[in-house]
């Protein structure tokens, strides 16, 4: 066991809808009994790409006693289960990231998408 930075889904606000289940290209994150749970803790490299997806905010990180990650499986999962992929578009312009850089965002409880362009409007108001 390490100490280190690790992906904590609240089985409370968890709806079960899977949003987190494709940006976890190690494949730690899987939906059983409706709910998503970390199945394998050494595939979460705590990187959070997860996070920004979840529309309930049920995701976030912690840091605390854990497997340590293992590299040389999660390349092995990643390979296997090959390219995953969910089209995003910019919540303000509806731009997708084939013609824009899009970062993560949260909203007034929604996990929404934001492009570069549009981002500078919502920090500057």
């Amino acid at each position: 066991m390490a100490r280190r930075q690790i992906v904590r889904i609240d089985e409370e606000l968890c709806n079960g809808c899977g949003a987190c289940v494709t940006p976890c290209a190690e494949g730690a994150i899987q939906l059983v009994d409706g709910k998503a749970r970390v199945l394998r803790e050494e595939l979460c490299d705590g990187a959070g790409f997860c996070l920004g997806v979840c529309p309930t905010g049920a995701l976030s990180i912690e840091e605390r006693e854990a497997v340590p990650f293992a590299a040389d499986l999660a390349e092995a999962e990643m390979e296997e289960r090959g390219t995953a992929y969910i089209r995003q578009t910019c919540h303000v312009c509806g731009q997708g990231e084939d013609s824009r850089v899009l970062l993560p965002c949260r909203n007034a409880g929604q996990s929404l998408w934001v492009c570069t362009r549009c981002l500078p409007a919502l920090i500057h108001g």
